[in-house]
Order: C-alpha cells, then sequence, then structure tokens
C-alpha cells in the first residue's frame, strides 16, 4: 500500500513541475491575448479650441470641447489570433452646445502584438479601401522601449511612434511614446472664396495639414494607453504656405476620471496575468515537488516493494492458521 501511494505521489508530483512549466512558457502566448469582447470608454476635455463649422460657415475660436471614445470588439468576426474592434468618437462644442464631428474606425488586428491586419471589413469611417498597418488600438503585450509604427486614422498611413522616457500615472509605471506630425499634406476641401479671404474666386480648393503631437502615456505589460493626449491643428492653407482656415485644432486630454478607470482596468489585467505567468507556476512547482519527495520517500521506505504491506507483524495462511 506505501509503495502504491508513493507511485501515485511521484506521478502526481511530476505531473504538477510539467504543469507550472507549461504555465510559465508556453500557455501565456495562447492564453494572454487581447479579448474580442472588448468594451471601454476613453472621456476627453479641451479648453481654447478652435474649428470651422461647416453648417453655419463660420469660425469658432476659444471654445471648450468634450470628446468620448467608445471601444467595442465585434466577437463574431474575430478568431482565435485576430480580434475585431470599432471605435466611434464623438467631439462636441460644449460651449456652443452643437456637435464637431463624428468619427469611427474599424480594425483587425493580432491579439498578441496589435499589429493592424488587412481583413475583416476594416475601414476609416465608411472607406474601405484603406489598407490599415501598423499599430491599431493597442501597443503589443511586454511593450519595449523603441520607436513603434502607428496607424494615424487623419493621414491614412503608419507614422513612428518614439519611445520618449517612463513615468507614473496614477500609481502605475508607464512608457511615454510621442508622434509628432509636421505640416503633413493629407487632402483638400472645396469652399467658397470669400470665406478664406480670396474674394475675387467664388470657390477655391484648398490643401488640408496636418501638425500634430499625440502623446500616449502606456501600460507596458498590456500595451494598453491608460492617457492619452491629442495636441493637433488641422488647417487650410494657400500655395504660399499662409493658414486661410483652421478646421480643428487645439489640446485634447484625458479626463482625470477615464485615466484612473483605465489604470483599474490594466491593473486588473496585471492581476490575471500574474496568476498565469507567477503565482500559478510556483504553486505548481512547490506541489509538484513536495508530492515528489514524498512520494520517493515511501517508495523507498517500502522494504518488500513487490509485496503488499500489512498493518501487523503476522501472516495467516489460507488455513486461518497464524505463523510467526
Amino acid at each position: 500500500m506505501r509503495r502504491a501511494v508513493g507511485l501515485l505521489l511521484v506521478v502526481l508530483g511530476a505531473f504538477l513541475v510539467t504543469f507550472a512549466l507549461l504555465l510559465r512558457w508556453w500557455v501565456p502566448g495562447h492564453v494572454i491575448r487581447f479579448p474580442l469582447n472588448e468594451y471601454s470608454v476613453r472621456a476627453f476635455a479641451g479648453r481654447d479650441i478652435t474649428y470651422f463649422n461647416r453648417a453655419a460657415l463660420k469660425e469658432y475660436t476659444g471654445v471648450t470641447v468634450a470628446a468620448v471614445q467608445t471601444l467595442e470588439g465585434d466577437v463574431k468576426s474575430g478568431t482565435s489570433s485576430t480580434a475585431v474592434w470599432g471605435s466611434f468618437t464623438a467631439l462636441e462644442d460644449q460651449t456652443h452646445h452643437v456637435s464637431i464631428q463624428n468619427t469611427s474606425q474599424r480594425s483587425a488586428f493580432n491579439r498578441r502584438s496589435g499589429l493592424l491586419v488587412d481583413c475583416c471589413a476594416a475601414a476609416i469611417g465608411s472607406n474601405t479601401k484603406v489598407v490599415q498597418s501598423g499599430q491599431g488600438f493597442v501597443l503589443p503585450f511586454g511593450t519595449q522601449r523603441r520607436t513603434y509604427q502607428i496607424f494615424d486614422v487623419t493621414l491614412l498611413r503608419p507614422e513612428p511612434l518614439t519611445y520618449a522616457g517612463t513615468g507614473t500615472i496614477d500609481g502605475m509605471a508607464a512608457l511615454k511614446f510621442v508622434e509628432h506630425i509636421t505640416n503633413d499634406q493629407f487632402g483638400e476641401q472645396t469652399l467658397p472664396g470669400p470665406l478664406v479671404g480670396m474674394k475675387d474666386q467664388a470657390t477655391v480648393t484648398l490643401p488640408e495639414f496636418l501638425t500634430a503631437t499625440n502623446t500616449y502615456w502606456v501600460d507596458p505589460v498590456t500595451g494598453r494607453p491608460i492617457e492619452v493626449t491629442l495636441d493637433q491643428t488641422i488647417s487650410l492653407e494657400d500655395n504660399g504656405g499662409a493658414t486661410r482656415l483652421v478646421l480643428l485644432g487645439g489640446r485634447l486630454s484625458q479626463t482625470p476620471a477615464s485615466v484612473r478607470s483605465a489604470v483599474a482596468s490594466a491593473r486588473q489585467d496585471h492581476a490575471r496575468i500574474q496568476l498565469i505567468e507567477d503565482t500559478g507556476p510556483l504553486i505548481g512547482i512547490l506541489a509538484g515537488l513536495i508530492a515528489l519527495v514524498l512520494g520517493i520517500v515511501l517508495v523507498w521506505r517500502s522494504q518488500q516493494p513487490w509485496v503488499a504491506d500489512y498493518d501487523d507483524d503476522e501472516v495467516v495462511d489460507l488455513t486461518g492458521r497464524a505463523g510467526r
């Protein structure tokens, strides 16, 4: 009996150690992934914003604005390796209580690296012909201190996202990344000439330019931004490079409540990741080693491994007589 129990403990111990090693080195790459059923809301606020109201054909300055970005996963379109998330952002002028603009993005990306893939009806607004590449909504798990390429939804191409240092956001260590864009042309608009100071022309078509400094504080464990600041200007310029109209300009910062929510969510992810990568393997190895040691001791202490042990020193033969 002692030998049987010992062998069972040896097998159990070997299983626990093997499982712990798999949990540490193999399971994370197959389990720790961005979710298919993502749902999160990020809020921004800005003051002294300038924008052009197309309906009123008027440029407003010095206004207070609020923006809400909602991220929602399309579970049915995702797979074990690819997630599909949709983003909808509503920007509102709180000074005049009117909508400034609504934008949307649908992106498919690798669930470990966060790299965008061209599939699953990905689109920027209603434009499904844009090929999205680079990082999308997130950076990879285990974000490194280096430059990444992030897809810019205004320029419709990836741009460098440069590592710029470390810091602490609401008590959480974070990496700082900055996207710099300097007066890059990306489109054009046709407007009444007098509106942009060209009174001798009924209509005029001017190129659009983007200048931006977008700052992302990223949780290096999960690759998720926990605080974002968007400082950008979209303007129309004439052939001489003079600004004729600011379509949208100013600084939008994530609200403190939104930052706290993002940090709290990241902490929950940290706990799950730690359970898989550290706590689980440690418990498995300790329990496995204890079982192995006990099993080996029991087997070793069995005097006759091929005969079952009895509770007393007597052996009873088939006739029922006791022998010594």
